[in-house]
Formats: C-alpha cells, sequence, structure tokens
C-alpha cells in the first residue's frame, strides 16, 4: 500500500469542538494546535516528507476581534515555544500567505522560524496563515511574466511545494474552502467526520490508507 509523500489537511471544527464542551472558542483552537503538533510526528512516522495546514484563512478576519486577537497571541507563543522543539526533530518550517494585515512583531517570528529551521530535512511543514487560494494566484499573476504552468508555479508563496498528493478535511465538511486551488489540481480527497481537535494517529493512518487503496490516473485510462 502507497503512503501519500505530500499531504495537506483543512483543520477544520475547534469551535464546534469547544462549544460542545461549553468551553470557550479559544481553548478549541489551543486543542486544535495540540493536535497538529502530534499528527506532524505521526506524519513523520509514516513516511510523508511534506504536511501542509490550513492555520488562518484571509476570510478568517471576519471574526469577532477577540477570537482574531486570541488567535495571533496563540500563533505567536507557539512559535517562540516550539520552534526550537520542532528544530531538533528536524522540521522545516514555511509559512505560506500574505504577510500583509498581519504584525511587524508576528512577521518576524515567522521569518525567524523559517531560517532557523531551513537546513532541516526530516519533514517541511508549511503553515498556511493569513491564506487563501484564490489570493495566492492573484498574487502569483501579478509577478508572472512566462508562459509555462513551470514557470507560473515559481510564482507562488513556495514554489518549492509538491502537488499535495492527498488533501484531508474533518468535521464532515466536504469542500475546500479556498485553499490550496493550484496545488490540489489532482489532489484526493478524504472526508472525516472528526472535528480536528478529536482527529487521531488512527484517523490520520486510516486516511492515508484511504489513499493507499485508490488508483490515480491523472486523466489517463490507465493507472498511475
Amino acid at each position: 500500500m502507497k503512503t501519500p509523500r505530500y499531504v495537506a489537511i483543512i483543520t477544520d471544527g475547534n469551535g464546534r469542538w469547544a462549544q460542545g464542551r461549553g468551553l470557550p472558542v479559544k481553548e478549541g483552537h489551543k486543542a486544535g494546535a495540540d493536535t497538529v503538533k502530534a499528527r506532524l510526528r505521526d506524519a513523520v512516522e509514516f513516511g510523508v516528507r511534506e504536511l501542509t495546514v490550513f492555520s488562518f484563512s484571509t476570510e478568517n478576519w471576519s471574526r469577532s476581534p477577540e477570537e482574531v486577537s486570541a488567535l495571533m497571541e496563540m500563533f505567536s507563543q507557539r512559535i517562540v515555544n516550539e520552534t526550537p522543539e520542532l528544530h531538533e526533530e528536524g522540521v522545516r518550517m514555511r509559512f505560506i500567505g500574505r504577510r500583509e494585515g498581519v504584525s511587524e512583531k508576528l512577521q518576524r517570528q515567522m521569518e525567524e522560524a523559517e531560517a532557523f529551521t531551513a537546513a532541516n530535512d526530516t519533514i517541511t511543514f508549511f503553515i498556511a496563515f493569513n491564506y487563501g487560494g484564490r489570493a495566492e494566484i492573484v498574487d502569483a499573476a501579478r509577478k508572472f511574466s512566462g508562459t509555462t504552468e513551470e514557470e507560473f508555479r515559481q510564482c507562488l508563496y513556495a514554489p518549492e511545494m509538491h502537488d499535495p498528493e492527498l488533501l484531508i478535511r474533518t468535521s464532515g465538511e466536504q469542500r475546500i474552502s479556498n485553499y490550496l486551488l493550484w496545488q490540489c489540481a489532482y489532489s484526493e480527497f478524504v472526508f472525516r467526520d472528526e472535528l480536528w481537535p478529536d482527529f487521531s494517529r488512527e484517523a490520520f493512518k486510516a486516511s492515508l490508507d484511504e489513499y493507499g487503496n485508490r488508483q490515480r490516473r491523472f486523466g489517463n485510462r490507465e493507472p498511475a
């Protein structure tokens, strides 16, 4: 059974997880961040070489100021506290998305984390922050002066990112929500019912196994 090397996840359901337990939404985001860290370690064990997670979308700015502020503070603290640990584990960190609107402090922290982990090669961890798939394509189009798809790829936020072979979305929703629109042209999709904080190691492995049982054709009549 083939394990996908390049995996993307829409980590959906933090707010509903918290509300279902009578907790503040920020507690759901905290639990979700803990799950991201745990599944990143599982990804290494499972042989995944690139993992991309949807952390904060361009649309998320429309949430309440209190929730956005709590998310920004948590994101900042997580970068400071966890980057050294991830570095020791050989994780290369890359942040994709627009930097406009993000505080100078947070921009600096992201840049420092990327520089600190740049030489690591156990796994590349792409964090989509202030990210939108259409925004990425628009931003790339502004810079594009070539004629081929490969030249266009070089204008994306992370040209080195491989196209995800598998896209997983939790919480029972079945849409891609403006996520990696260019990169997911031929991705296989797996939709899970668990809210993201409940997405366990076993659920992750089951998603990878479901991918491994599929035949990918890329428009051909014979499987790839």
